[in-house]
């Protein structure tokens, strides 16, 4: 180096063509990394429930791992281009395969899921750990410290933000959880061929590097061709039946299969509907509001994005009109022209009645004007705290503002045999808005005994006739209903608030304890 070259600033001369490579590699490997991160916190709350727990604990875990692979990054003195082309291969290996494993795992060795689980995370935190520090001291040669830190910093935050926008609203949506995984793996393969390119007068044993860059793409590529077989495979094992349908949107997997109960309908692994037994759940869900009001003619269906509870509501030639409000519009969409599933709902969906509105039933309760006769609320069990928003007393207010004067919410409520304490839990805060709440129960042989409430500012009354074609209901099957047996009659409960939501961890234990 010549006195010139010392005393200009190492900042003011352009970046070699082998920084701007390793800086772009930061951008790479830190898009890479929470995408990891990401889609092992999606599979956790998949499987295990409550995307809170899930997600904080993936997190902390990680990060956790993260800082153990900083620290162990001191132990690497030299060859520091071959230390980071291995770490990135193993990252590809690892990360990129995770989705894939852990899917098989649910399907084949469920007990062995969430060892296997922290397991990956904490290996892929490690390695993922090991990669900035490297890619900062190969720097380091030629870039001046504050510059270094500084611009690997940018790279790095740019990385992640590109990714935390693409992944929900992108990624799983056109990929799904698995081939997103295997781009992203591929993805720190190419960066591991960057750097063999790079340093390729530095590497010793240069074949044997190349070897294993080659046979690292070749098995992610390979995986990301079958990524549908593997996905088929490990599902068909978890659901026994065969599946006729699947897709992933920004909000749930959906997974539609067809054996000897006729079609099911999963959403995130959890069973929606069996087609041999549905009309018992949605008679029982519907007709005991709208046939109490008698002269419905504005109802609201809020989720049943299947259609199933539309049909129903649809029976009374009385009803102008029914507004089904649906956050996940390929919901919607399947069960509005998908042939088969459009056939399960008697094309209820195409009906010139029927008005989708596709968003969170919380903000349009908010924002609409609109006064029904009938509210029929069908969400999924509060399995997590973004649908346990939907069972608080600020969700119950926002709904009683929106029935008329006589109308009717009818909502369902989870076992009350099961999780007698969550079904207790409802009702309690339905009756802290000043609604007047009559709670009852029906058997679904695909669920046992399940719950429901009816709400209103006046009782619930007997109704005096029930519309034709029923195959579950009639008038004197319903008085039953309202009657609870000692082990599921009301027991004391707190009302489930926004701001602690206890109901979400007094569900998750009681129906835990089923599946110990």
């Amino acid at each position: 180096m010549t006195v010139l070259d010392e005393a200009q600033p190492l900042a003011a001369r352009s970046p070699r063509p082998v920084e701007v490579a390793l800086l772009a590699s930061v951008f790479v490997v830190a898009a890479c990394g929470l995408v990891y991160e990401l889609a092992a916190g999606a599979l956790a709350s998949y499987v295990l429930g409550d995307s809170v727990l899930q997600f904080s604990t993936i997190i902390g875990t990680y990060l956790f791992a993260m800082g153990v692979g900083s620290w162990l990054s001191r132990f690497f003195d030299r060859q520091l281009p071959a230390h980071f082309l291995r770490i990135e291969l193993l990252v590809a290996l690892v990360g990129g395969c995770m989705p894939a494993l852990l899917f098989l795992a649910n399907g084949y060795a469920p007990a062995a899921f969430r060892g296997l689980l922290y397991g990956m995370v904490l290996a892929v935190g490690i390695l993922v750990g090991l990669e900035i520090p490297l890619v900062m001291r190969i720097l380091k040669r030629n870039v001046a410290l504050k510059d270094l830190v500084s611009q690997v910093l940018t790279f790095d935050y740019l990385g992640a933000l590109a990714v935390s926008v693409a992944f929900p609203l992108l990624l799983v949506p056109q990929l799904g959880l698995i081939r997103t995984g295997l781009l992203f793996g591929l993805l720190n393969a190419a960066v591991a061929v960057w750097a063999l390119w790079l340093f390729r007068h530095e590497l010793r044993l240069l074949k044997a590097h190349v070897l294993a860059c080659a046979a690292t793409l070749a098995l992610l590529m390979a995986a990301f061709v079958g990524a549908q077989q593997i996905t088929t495979l490990a599902e068909e094992k978890l659901y026994q039946d065969p599946i006729v349908f699947t897709e992933s949107s920004p909000y749930q997997r959906i997974v539609v299969t067809k054996g000897r109960a006729g079609h099911r309908l999963f959403l995130n692994g959890n069973l929606q509907f069996a087609e041999r037994d549905e009309y018992r759940y949605h008679e029982a869900l519907v007709h005991p509001a709208m046939a109490a009001h008698g002269a419905a003619r504005k109802v609201a269906v809020l989720g049943g994005g299947d259609g199933m509870a539309v049909r129903e509501v649809l029976r009374y030639p009385g009803v102008e009109s029914v507004t089904l409000v649906e956050l996940d519009p390929n919901m919607t969409r399947l069960f509005g022209t998908h042939e088969t599933l459009a056939r399960l709902n008697g094309g209820a969906l195409a009906s010139p009645k029927v008005k989708i509105v596709n968003t969170d039933a919380f903000q349009w309760l908010q924002q609409t004007d609109d006064v029904f006769d009938v509210i029929v609320v069908d969400f999924p069990d509060p399995t997590n705290f973004s649908i346990g928003k939907l069972y608080t007393q600020s969700f119950y207010a926002l709904l009683e503002q929106r029935l008329s004067a006589s109308g009717y919410a009818v909502v369902q409520t989870t076992s009350p045999l099961v999780a007698r304490q969550s079904f207790w839990t409802v009702v309690a805060t339905i009756e802290s808005v000043g609604l007047r709440a009559a709670p009852y129960h029906a058997h679904v042989p695909s669920f046992g005994e399940w719950g429901f409430v009816v709400a209103g500012r006046r009782p619930w009354r007997q109704p005096a006739e029930l519309p034709p074609g029923l195959k579950f209901l009639t008038l004197e099957s319903l008085p039953p209903l309202f009657d609870f047996p000692r082990d599921m009659a009301r027991v004391p409960a707190e009302v489930n608030r926004l701001s602690n939501q206890l109901l979400v961890t007094t569900y998750e234990r009681e129906w835990g304890k089923v599946h110990q």
